[in-house]
């Protein structure tokens, strides 16, 4: 990543001064999209990029009263306390080391995950993926609380609860998922639907999710393999919702080198449940035909999709970048999975 001229603290410092929302729901998408511009050689467009971001956005909201160590677990899923929020885990990561306070938070957030159709659980994982692999400088550790504070103030449960026993492997088991009956609603309203949508939870259980550390950590890259390549043939489903049934997983896979090992295979659990359900919810019957695209390199995957500009495209073009450096060979199907959410996702301006 190519931060020596702070392009991505400079960035980051001044999309903390905006909400993480705007527009009463929609997510703040601006540091989790420059981190990945940043890392994919594109550092030279991100301011250009956060000044049009920004005439969208919204200030920070005001603060009710203080989160503390004693009432958080009554401000828990309060979007009102979002401010309170983050002050509260700012001064977490100020008093403490920043991967002591992930592995206390993450077993309490890690449930919540549906909150703000995972959004802030995929922040997280922008936020550690830099922590981890190029510094701890301090607009970083302050994203990573901002990151954290939005996640603990969105926190929301699944519906139904998934408890995997089987033997299919992730591609198999997204497959396999039933659809819920009505697919044009919000996140919320069609994860309503999973406890009455006939033979979901059977088929969500039937996938296989190993307990040893380092198997659950394979099974959660096959896992963001599976979601990625099924973009290719469905994403016209919901070309925005289905991103995240991809991106959530891989924030899950991301943050996993900085969490105790013992965390790793619950992580995959509610990693899959919540990429199911988003698949249940958005997938339609009938796949696209084929998406004809010439021969690409990443790197000019991603300069398209850095040309396309939607904060959504860029996002996932970064997750299909990890899936095909994952293959000896590259893996053409999650580069062209990442050409069709360029071509399904209006571009920007």
């Amino acid at each position: 990543m190519d931060t020596t001229s702070g392009t991505l603290d400079e960035a980051l410092e001044r999309l903390h001064t905006t909400g993480p929302e705007f527009h009463g729901y929609l997510s703040n998408h601006g540091p989790m999209a420059v981190e990945a511009l940043v890392r994919r050689g594109q550092a030279r467009t991100v301011h250009g990029w956060v000044d049009h971001y920004v005439t969208k956005l919204e200030d920070v909201p005001s603060p009710q009263s203080p989160v503390t160590d004693a009432n958080w677990q009554q401000a828990l899923g309060d979007p009102r306390r979002v401010t309170d929020w983050t002050t509260y885990m700012a001064h977490q990561v100020a008093e403490r080391p920043w991967r002591e306070v992930l592995a206390e938070w993450w077993p309490r957030l890690l449930p919540g995950i549906a909150g703000a159709a995972t959004h802030p659980a995929i922040r997280v994982g922008h936020a550690v993926r830099t922590l981890l692999e190029e510094g701890e400088e301090g607009p970083r550790i302050a994203e990573l609380a901002h990151a954290l504070g939005y996640w603990a103030a969105r926190h929301t449960t699944m519906p139904v609860t998934v408890r995997p026993t089987g033997t299919a492997s992730p591609a198999d088991a997204l497959a396999a998922l039933p659809h819920v009956a009505d697919q044009h609603v919000g996140v919320l309203d069609g994860l309503a639907q999973l406890p009455r949508t006939e033979g979901w939870l059977a088929a969500a259980e039937a996938v296989n999710a190993p307990e040893a550390p380092e198997a659950a950590r394979v099974q959660l890259a096959a896992l963001v393999r599976a979601a990625t390549h099924r973009y290719l043939d469905y994403g016209h489903g919901d070309a925005v919702m289905l991103v995240h049934s991809a991106t959530a997983p891989n924030a899950v896979l991301r943050t996993l080198p900085a969490l105790p090992t013992e965390l790793w295979a619950p992580s995959l659990g509610v990693a899959w449940a919540a990429s199911a359900a988003l698949t249940s919810v958005y997938t339609p019957d009938e796949p696209l035909p084929p998406l004809r695209a010439g021969k690409r390199t990443p790197e000019e995957v991603f300069e398209e999709a850095t040309a396309h500009g939607d904060e959504h495209a860029i996002k996932f073009t970064d997750t299909a970048l990890d899936v095909a450096s994952w293959a000896p060979d590259g893996d053409d199907r999650a580069l062209t999975a990442a050409l069709r959410s360029q071509d399904l996702i209006p571009r920007v301006g």
